[in-house]
């Protein structure tokens, strides 16, 4: 017997909102440092108090390989890539159940330090991802079952060049029908790729500059749209249209390492890099000549090794090698307060969510939730990080960075990959 059920015309209204509403709040991480290459996330509503009611481990992937790739959420399905044996591979995971959806050989990774595998995140772009390894390959694959549909090599195909010796840790930027990526080096820094068959559209021949390990954003600045890159030497803005170089500045200090993603926010460029380098501030005009980048600032109040910084409420928070968790006035470069913490969540990597940060200890795994607050450090709950590898490492550090989607937290520590419910 068939049994129709007519839900009243208000009752179907609610219900269709509730659906909605339950949606808009489950968002996607679909590349790295989410879906605005930020860092923050917009989720509402998540248990961040973790002394009164500890998360609930959902599920521990147990095959991921050596890697530190963050990995990626889109719908139900995370992508991530991994090495065994040096030989580097992506696979799909079901974030339900943390069963495995298709792997995908993608050959060997060779890197002069620091383990052979790879660093940068998967880039999710409807039916395809874009991911680089840490030996400078370029692969596009199906987001269905990883079938690889085209690849470029940064060192045959573009004469690239990093700095130092720790290999290609970009990950990827695709921004309507381009791919963005940094291989580095004499015949130009940036190249933009057609997304659909991997065919170069334009490269910055003026920007010459070594590779670093950053990866780039977009920004719209008075009009202009641009790709804003950290390299070697400092940081550039390149026109999206044809590659050209908008404006460049040279940030005193940078040597080693340059690592750090930029953040912009209304035509102020932030940028900072360990090893003793410190921060830096441009301040972008367009003018009759072009573009003007004019430093504002230029400190060690900021020295950012590689966890990165996020900015929210007009100040930038993130580990600083100078003053340990650090929380700085984004306009003025003025250092509000910092904390070094002998225990718990020391040097590594942040989120921020919901007027917090969750900060992630690279030594030990410890996650602490603290107050994004220019008032001062307030610590709010902290959790162990629930299984570290047994695999042994050069330095044994928890180098992947925390990803929140559809009320979960995803962590990773090379072949273990953890799921952690959030939902209140």
């Amino acid at each position: 017997m068939n049994t129709k059920i007519t839900l009243h015309p208000l009752l179907f209204v609610l219900f269709t909102l509730l659906l909605t509403g339950q949606t808009l709040q489950a968002q996607d991480w679909p590349q790295w440092r989410g879906a605005n290459r930020d860092g923050i996330s917009q989720e509402k509503g998540l248990n961040l108090n973790w002394s009164e009611s500890k998360p609930p481990l959902n599920w521990t992937f147990r095959q991921a390989g050596a890697g530190y790739s963050s990995p990626v959420i889109a719908g139900t399905t995370l992508y991530c890539q991994g090495a065994v044996d040096q030989q580097g591979f992506a696979f799909a995971l079901d974030t339900e159940t943390g069963n495995l959806k298709w792997k995908q050989e993608l050959g060997k990774e060779s890197v002069p330090d620091r383990e052979n595998c790879p660093r940068g995140s998967i880039t999710v772009d409807g039916d395809k991802l874009y991911l680089i390894r840490g030996i400078g390959q370029l692969h596009c694959l199906s987001a269905t079952d990883g079938k690889v549909l085209w690849q470029k090599d940064f060192t045959a195909d573009f004469n690239g060049k990093y700095m130092s010796r720790w290999g290609y840790s970009e990950s990827p930027l695709v921004d309507g029908d381009l791919v963005i990526c940094t291989p580095g080096g004499s015949d130009g820094t940036m190249v933009a790729l057609d997304k659909n068959s991997g065919a170069v559209v334009w490269r910055t021949k003026e920007w010459t500059d070594e590779a670093g390990y950053s990866s780039p954003i977009v920004a719209e600045v008075d009009g202009v749209r641009q790709y804003i890159q950290q390299a070697a030497k400092g940081v550039a803005g390149v026109a999206a249209k044809d590659g050209k170089v908008l404006w460049k500045v040279d940030v005193p200090g940078y040597k080693t390492a340059v690592i750090p993603t930029p953040v912009y926010r209304d035509h102020l460029v932030y940028v900072t890099a360990g090893y003793g380098a410190g921060c830096a501030c441009i301040r972008l005009a367009k003018t009759e000549a072009g573009m003007k980048a004019e430093t504002v600032y230029n400190n060690k109040n900021m020295i950012n090794h590689h966890g990165g910084v996020v900015l929210t409420g007009g100040h930038i928070y993130g580990h600083s090698d100078a003053s340990g968790w650090t929380c700085q006035h984004l306009e003025t470069g003025e250092k509000i307060w910092g904390q070094r913490n002998r225990e718990g969540a020391m040097r590594g990597s942040v989120v921020g969510v919901e007027d917090h940060l969750i900060l992630l200890d690279e030594r030990t795994g410890t996650l602490a939730v603290a107050a994004a607050s220019p008032e001062g450090w307030k610590e709010v709950s902290r959790i162990d990080f629930p299984e570290r590898t047994q695999m042994q490492t050069t330095d044994n550090m928890v180098w992947a960075h925390p990803v929140i989607a559809g009320g979960k937290l995803y962590l990773r520590d090379h072949d273990l990959l953890h799921c952690v419910d959030l939902a209140k």
